[in-house]
């Protein structure tokens, strides 16, 4: 009854006792809807932030600090926390959450804790400190402060993926009584810090530390998680992208996006991790000759539609070179991505926000629009299950323009431009009366560079699965009409993209398939379809030139390997 409810209808019949119904009955109906803290709802409104990665590492080439490297050699000739900020605000970053301690144990604040850190090296005479001169720098420039502290240290046997467990359990309680210092150390000297990132998972007990000193923050993984990792390094959320899972899977420290469920108790959203050097690789932190692998404007702007576009925080990282300051090529590249969300998204045609399943715009004369944004009013709980929207230019006649399910904090939908007097939104589904803070249309126009990208990759999203959409017994149809996505004679992929997969499960992910049927040229064409040896990608021949008169439908039947997963399934034209 709750999704066919509507408490605007009592209000329009007036009266004091009508608006204490509607409080009433509206709070009874949507009791059951997990909602953020307000931590949480402060963080999903930031949308974009900065990682820094920087230390040993980068002095070593690698990904990981091996202390091949001499201390003694990091004489950070140039570092500038200011120009960290800059950067960050160049591209619309709203916070720097800083890699104070990664795996190798060097510490980039002053402790007594560790003889590796910033106290044992040339760069100000061992008295430098880099997380107070970011803290003051991110004052300077009005941006808040995170900190990534990772819970294990290789010093201590905790290495990579141990959440702070020691190989050897006679260490374990006098390594809990360092790094819980540690942690107080970082969130008790260098001002109010908004975000608390333990990397994997944290086993050390720190609920107490994290209540005291950073009651304010959001806690990325670990027994204390409000956030989780969304399952993937390659920048994108998955859609629908749902902020609610179970408490059971919330408690775990580990959860992912694979653990969304609509009708979850637990509120914790997922964050977007992504390196900028991941054009053709994958580097947290500097190396020298690494700049062909920094993502293009339009690559970062194709992680940006499917982070924040869908309703998820993006967090790109950012690195440092040997002398202290992100290199100027780096740069380059940020700003040019601050421009372009700028000039995409700066100045809506019309917006509008509205409480309601029928929301409407309307243009004095017939308008070409190409992208839809919309946000829900998240203090009320993440509500819209599904939604069209629609235009028209007489009011009578409407047309499709795009059909979605999770909003949250941000949808942007992108479709072909169509010339419309009026745009509707209808909310098919919700778990109650949706609140939209803003419904806005825009008409982008695409640089050639854009369009360039556009066609080299010319992907399409054809559907999706989530972590409890197939099990490892039972088979399940899937029908998918191919009809608007093969016009031209050719080979075409379909592919079934993983996103995410449960990490704790050694046995195989992903789907198998039975039951293979391609409808094509009005009949059955099993010789035009083979599944490729990734086992995830079918390949289809299309050799007549009949697109128009029949449909293309793929059919099958799908399970689950022994490990969840979750993805979207996507369909390209084969080129070379």
């Amino acid at each position: 009854m709750k999704h066919l409810f509507d408490p605007m209808l009592l209000l329009r019949r007036g009266g004091v006792l009508s608006v204490f119904l509607v409080f009433s009955v509206t709070l009874l109906f949507a009791q059951d809807i997990p909602l953020p803290s307000v931590a949480q709802l402060e963080w999903q409104q930031k949308e974009r932030i900065m990682f820094v990665h920087f230390g040993p590492a980068a002095f070593q080439a690698r990904e990981y600090d091996d202390w091949s490297s001499d201390i003694n050699e990091m004489y950070l000739s140039k570092l500038d926390t200011d120009q960290w900020c800059q950067v960050a605000k160049s591209w619309g970053a709203k916070m720097i959450v800083f890699v104070a301690k990664h795996c190798g144990g060097f510490c980039w604040w002053q402790t007594k804790t560790s003889d590796y850190g910033v106290a044992q090296i040339p760069w100000k005479s061992g008295k430098g400190d880099v997380m107070k001169e970011l803290s003051a720098s991110c004052k300077k420039y009005g941006l808040d402060m995170g900190v990534y502290v990772y819970p294990g240290d290789e010093h201590w046997g905790a290495g990579i993926g141990s959440g702070g467990i020691t190989k050897d359990p006679s260490k374990q309680e006098a390594y809990n009584k360092v790094y819980r210092q540690q942690l107080t150390e970082l969130l008790s000297r260098y001002g109010t810090i908004k975000e608390v990132w333990f990397d994997g998972n944290c086993h050390i007990p720190v609920k107490d530390i994290l209540k005291e000193h950073a009651p304010d923050a959001v806690y990325f993984q670990g027994k204390s998680a409000t956030l989780r990792w969304v399952g993937n390094e390659d920048g994108y959320a998955p859609d629908p992208n749902w902020y609610t899972l179970s408490k059971e899977d919330g408690a775990s420290g580990t959860a992912t996006s694979l653990h969304s469920d609509v009708n979850g108790e637990a509120y914790l959203p997922v964050e977007i991790d992504v390196p900028l050097l991941k054009n053709g690789g994958h580097k947290w932190f500097w190396a020298p000759g690494t700049d062909s692998l920094i993502m293009t404007k339009q690559q970062l702007m194709d992680i940006y539609y499917k982070s924040v576009g869908r309703g998820s925080v993006l967090l790109l990282n950012s690195t440092p070179d040997t002398t202290g300051l992100i290199p100027a090529s780096h740069v380059t590249v940020y700003k040019a991505f601050g421009k372009e969300i700028e000039r995409r998204f700066a100045k809506p045609l019309k917006s509008m926000a509205a409480n309601g399943r029928d929301l409407q715009i309307s243009f004095r004369q017939p308008t070409f629009v190409n992208h839809l944004v919309l946000q829900e009013d998240l203090k009320m709980g993440q509500r819209v299950l599904s939604y069209i929207a629609e235009g028209s230019l007489d009011g009578k006649t409407w047309t499709t323009l795009i059909e979605g399910t999770s909003v949250g904090q941000k949808k942007i939908d992108r479709f072909p431009s169509h010339r419309v007097k009026h745009v509707r939104i209808r909310i098919l589904k919700s778990k109650a009366l949706p609140h939209i803070l803003n419904f806005a249309l825009y008409q982008v126009k695409d640089n050639d560079e854009d369009v360039q990208q556009q066609k080299k990759e010319a992907v399409s999203r054809v559907g999706y699965w989530e972590g409890n959409t197939y099990d490892e017994i039972h088979w399940k149809e899937l029908e998918l009409d191919l009809t608007p996505y093969m016009n031209k004679i050719g080979q075409y992929d379909v592919d079934f993209c993983i996103q995410s997969y449960d990490y704790s499960n050694q046995e195989p992910s992903g789907l198998e398939f039975k039951d293979v049927e391609l409808q094509m040229y009005g009949k059955q064409m099993p010789e035009a379809i083979e599944l490729l040896k990734n086992r995830m990608t079918f390949r289809i021949n299309r050799s007549q030139q009949t697109l128009d008169d029949f449909p293309t439908k793929l059919k099958m039947n799908i399970r689950r390997r022994d490990c969840k997963s979750s993805g979207e399934i996507q369909i390209k034209r084969v080129t070379y």
